[in-house]
């Protein structure tokens, strides 16, 4: 069965770039540019992992996998923070993501990401 990816930044070239890849290695991808309604967003795709980016407007990627994490039917999807801020570790675990990728990345810690990714 084919993985579906959600991908979440505000950087449209990030956003393409990632899908790309990503459908390339026979997953389906889907990519938002902020994270309003994160709920409904998630509920409508039900991906199997998502890619969180820190800085997207209005929510943010903090507040958006805190959401995430704290819903009984949503928490258990595993959420990547994705960030080239230098304190990635840090922001991934307040936020409660389960794991982080640090920007720039190559194709392989892409990769990586999404099939370590722990799903429930």
């Amino acid at each position: 069965m084919q993985k579906r990816i959600l991908i979440c930044d505000d950087d449209s070239d990030i956003l393409s770039i990632c899908k790309y890849i990503l459908e390339e290695f026979g997953m389906k991808v889907f990519t938002k540019t902020n994270c309003i309604n994160i709920i409904e967003t998630v509920r409508d795709i039900m991906p199997d992992v998502i890619l969180m980016d820190n800085w997207i407007p209005d929510t943010g990627g903090i507040i958006a996998t805190q959401i995430l994490k704290n819903h009984p039917d949503y928490k258990k999807i595993p959420v990547v923070y994705f960030s080239a801020n230098t304190n990635i570790k840090n922001l991934a675990q307040k936020a409660g993501a389960d794991s982080y990728l640090s920007k720039p990345f190559n194709i392989d810690d892409l990769e990586g990401a999404i099939k370590n990714a722990r799903v429930y």
